[in-house]
C-alpha cells in the first residue's frame, strides 16, 4: 500500500466508531451515517493523496462525514421536516458532547445500540458491528451462528432503530441499568475477539483488545459504583496484563502453565484482584465479577502448579447457576479435569456435545481431544484434534493443534 492508503486503513482501525458516532447525531439515522462516513474515507484517499495527511485524520473524517450528512440531509424531500436535526453546527474540530451522564461519543453510541427495544442478541450485535467495528464474521463467530443468520439480525435491528424512532441520546441514570447488561457483553465479547482473533495469520488483535478496555475504564468512570462493571474491567485487565507472553518468539502459542509469569503486567493484576474484591463485597455476585474472580486467581498463583483449582471449580459452579452458558459449562469442564481427573470431565464434554448447544464451536473438540490425551486414548484424541483444525481459522491456533496431533504416539 502507498503512504496514504496506509493512513487511511489505520484511521480507518482506529477512528470508525468515533466518527459514526458524531455522524449519527447529526443523522439520526445509522444506516445514513454509514453511507456517510464511507464516503469520508473514499474522499480520504483523493484529498491525502493531493494534499497530504492532516494532523489530526479523526477529525478531518467527523468534518467530511458530517458534511456528507448535511447535504444528504438537505436534498432529502422531506427536508422540512428534518431541520431541527441540523442544530449542529459543522466545525473544524469535533464538538465534545455536553451530557452531563457522558462524555464520549463511542459509549453514548454503545448505549444507543443497547436499547431495550431490541433484543438482547440484535443489541450486543450492533454494538460489535456499529461501535467496535467488527465483522458480521466476526460477529457471527462469536455468537455461534452463520455469518448470513447474523446479517439478518443486523439489518432488522437497524430498521427496528429507524421505525421506533429511537433518538439518539444518551438515556438517563435511571434508564442506565436496563441497557447495562447488553453493554458490559459487547464490550467483553470485542475483548475476546482481540484477546484470541476467530481467524487470520495472529492469535491477537491488540488494539480491538485495548478498544475493550477503553470503554471499560469509561463505562467504570461513569458508573463507578456498579459491580458488575467493576467484574467487568478486572476480567479485561487480567487477561490485558498477559498479552506479550501468549506466543514465543516464533509465534507458537503458549498454555497457560508455559507463560512467563514474571513478564506479566503486575500492576494491571493488582488494580484487578481490588476491583474484583470490591466486586464481591456484598454476597450474590454476577456473572463479570464471577469470570473476574477465577481469571484473578489463575493470575495470583506465583506458579502455574500453586492454582487454586479446588476454589476455580466452586466459582465455576456460581458462575453457572447465573450464567447457564454451555460455553460456561465447557470452561468448567477445564476445572473439573484438574480436580477431579480427566475421565469425569470427558463424560461432562460429552454430554455438551450430545446436546448440540457447541455445534460449530472450535474449542470443544480440541478440549476433548486435550482430554483423551491425557486418558492415552490418542487414536481417539487425533480424531478430535482433526475435527479441531476444520474449525480453527486461527493461524496459531491451528498450528498449536498440528503439533498437538502430531506429537501423539
Amino acid at each position: 500500500m502507498t503512504a496514504v492508503q496506509r493512513a487511511v486503513a489505520d484511521a480507518h482501525r482506529r477512528e470508525w466508531a468515533t466518527v459514526l458516532a458524531a455522524t449519527v447525531r447529526v443523522t439520526r439515522d445509522i444506516d445514513l451515517a454509514e453511507e456517510c462516513v464511507q464516503d469520508a474515507y473514499v474522499a480520504a484517499l483523493d484529498t491525502w493523496t493531493r494534499g497530504g495527511v492532516p494532523a489530526r485524520p479523526g477529525a478531518w473524517l467527523i468534518v467530511t462525514a458530517r458534511h456528507h450528512a448535511v447535504d444528504a440531509l438537505r436534498r432529502a424531500t422531506t427536508l422540512r421536516s428534518k431541520l431541527h436535526l441540523l442544530v449542529e453546527p459543522v466545525v473544524a474540530e469535533p464538538d465534545v458532547p455536553d451530557d452531563p451522564v457522558v462524555q464520549h461519543d463511542r459509549l453514548r453510541l454503545v448505549f444507543l445500540c443497547c436499547h431495550p427495544a431490541l433484543a438482547c442478541e440484535a443489541q450486543v450485535a450492533l454494538t460489535l458491528r456499529l461501535v467496535c467495528g467488527l465483522s458480521t464474521a466476526d460477529i457471527a463467530a462469536a455468537f455461534l451462528v452463520s455469518e448470513t443468520t447474523m446479517a439478518a439480525r443486523i439489518t432488522r435491528a437497524k430498521k427496528k432503530i429507524v421505525q421506533a424512532r429511537i433518538p439518539f441520546r444518551m438515556p438517563s441514570r435511571a434508564e442506565l441499568p436496563e441497557r447495562l447488561d447488553a453493554a458490559l457483553t459487547a464490550i467483553h465479547l470485542l475483548f475476546s475477539t482481540g484477546h484470541t482473533a476467530p481467524s487470520g495469520p495472529t492469535l491477537t488483535r491488540d488494539e480491538l483488545a485495548g478498544h475493550a478496555l477503553d470503554l471499560a475504564r469509561l463505562l467504570h468512570r461513569l458508573m463507578p459504583d456498579e459491580r458488575e462493571v467493576r467484574g467487568l474491567l478486572a476480567l479485561l485487565l487480567t487477561g490485558h496484563a498477559r498479552r506479550g507472553t501468549r506466543i514465543d518468539a516464533d509465534g507458537r502459542l503458549l498454555l497457560l502453565a508455559e507463560q512467563d509469569r514474571s513478564a506479566w503486567d503486575s500492576w494491571a493484576i493488582a488494580e484487578a484482584h481490588d476491583l474484583v474484591v470490591a466486586a464481591l463485597r456484598g454476597g450474590n455476585p454476577g456473572r463479570f465479577a464471577l469470570q473476574a474472580a477465577i481469571a484473578s486467581l489463575h493470575a495470583s498463583a506465583p506458579v502455574y502448579a500453586d492454582t487454586d483449582w479446588k476454589q476455580i471449580l466452586v466459582l465455576y459452579d456460581e458462575l453457572l447457576v447465573s450464567w447457564p452458558s454451555p460455553v460456561v459449562a465447557l470452561n468448567r469442564a477445564v476445572a473439573v479435569a484438574m480436580v477431579r481427573g480427566p475421565a469425569v470431565a470427558l463424560s461432562e464434554v460429552e454430554a455438551l456435545e450430545a446436546a448440540g448447544r457447541l455445534a460449530g464451536y472450535r474449542y470443544l473438540p480440541a478440549i476433548k481431544a486435550d482430554l483423551l490425551r491425557r486418558l492415552a486414548r490418542h487414536r481417539d484424541a487425533a480424531v478430535e484434534y482433526e475435527r479441531a483444525l476444520t474449525l480453527a481459522d486461527n493461524d496459531a491456533e491451528r498450528a498449536f493443534l498440528t503439533r498437538r496431533l502430531a506429537g501423539l504416539d
